[in-house]
């Protein structure tokens, strides 16, 4: 719509276009305050196009007394544009729909240390979060003592390979490698523990060029798994996403156990474990509060205790 005022006499009168419709109307009207006495009429016109810039006609409005804002204002907004204002502002949206979630960065911290060998006293590092769950010092120093005097040599592993099977952090390889271990295979499913947790635990320790790491699940692993079998084996699974049944009896049918292997199984309170596993037999069966330590290894050092 144009706007234009132009001083005049007080009048009103409609000016039409044709005989039917009036298109512009005069207004006509005497300012009430006693400084301006100057008569003025405001004239709207229906045309889109205007000569005159927004600024210019609010310049015009003003040296004639009047308010621009009462003459002048911005068209309705869009339904886009009132969209896109309202997804700015935080409104339209739903009653009682939840915000997203945001997901927090996992962090770490090191309260784990190797026990003995060459990278004893070494801080390593774990998960804040109780969704890895590493094996307790105190655990893991008493499986570690069982193999070594089972072994025949107190100080220090026999040599030969372990397999870290649910590793995590990696401790218990880790272990076996700086206790006399040549070499550890570790097997961990989830990318981030092994990229942030995993990985910087042996570049720490010096043990990277000793390690495998094996990013998959172990029920797989040990299906595809073909080839000579472990010297060790270590298994600490997540007590409750586990059926220790069903998972000793994938252990003791693939190909990762020997004659000569050793098995370390970390397993919950009031659950039954075989007195053998495959052509394993049972050496140790500790208890720990709430936590169980079961050892198989072959026959032969079961008969030496014995004699």
């Amino acid at each position: 719509m144009a706007v234009s005022v132009i001083p005049t006499p007080i009048s009103w009168h409609p000016v039409r276009a044709n005989n039917t419709t009036p298109l512009i109307h005069r207004y006509s009207s005497t300012t009430t305050n006693p400084l301006f006495h100057r008569h003025s009429t405001v004239v709207c016109s229906s045309s889109l196009k205007s000569s005159n810039s927004a600024e210019e006609k609010r310049e015009l409005l003003k040296q004639y007394g009047l308010d621009p804002d009462e003459f002048l204002s911005d068209p309705t907004p869009s339904k886009s544009r009132r969209k896109r204002e309202q997804q700015k502002s935080g409104r339209g949206e739903r009653v009682g729909s939840a915000p997203p979630e945001r997901t927090k960065p996992r962090e770490t911290h090191k309260l784990l240390q190797v026990l003995g060998g060459t990278a004893r006293r070494k801080k390593l590092l774990s998960p804040k979060s109780m969704d890895v769950r590493p094996m307790m010092e105190v655990v893991k120093g008493a499986a570690f003592g069982i193999l070594q005097a089972a072994g025949g040599c107190p100080t220090s592993l026999r040599p030969g390979r372990w397999l870290d099977l649910y590793s995590g952090t990696g401790s218990v390889g880790i272990e076996a490698i700086s206790r006399g271990c040549s070499e550890a295979h570790f097997v961990e499913m989830d990318p981030w523990v092994v990229s942030d947790v995993l990985r910087p635990n042996l570049e720490w320790t010096g043990f990277l060029d000793n390690s495998v790491i094996h990013t998959v699940r172990v029920e797989t692993f040990l299906e595809r798994t073909k080839g000579d079998p472990f010297d060790y084996i270590s298994v600490t699974p997540p007590y409750m996403l586990v059926d220790y049944e069903i998972l000793m009896k994938q252990i003791s049918e693939s190909s990762v156990i020997g004659d000569d292997s050793f098995i370390v199984v970390e397993y919950p309170f009031r659950t039954d474990m075989h007195e053998t596993c495959g052509c394993l037999v049972k050496l140790a069966d500790r208890r720990f509060g709430r936590t169980n330590l079961a050892i198989y290894g072959p026959k032969w050092v079961q008969k030496k205790g014995r004699s």
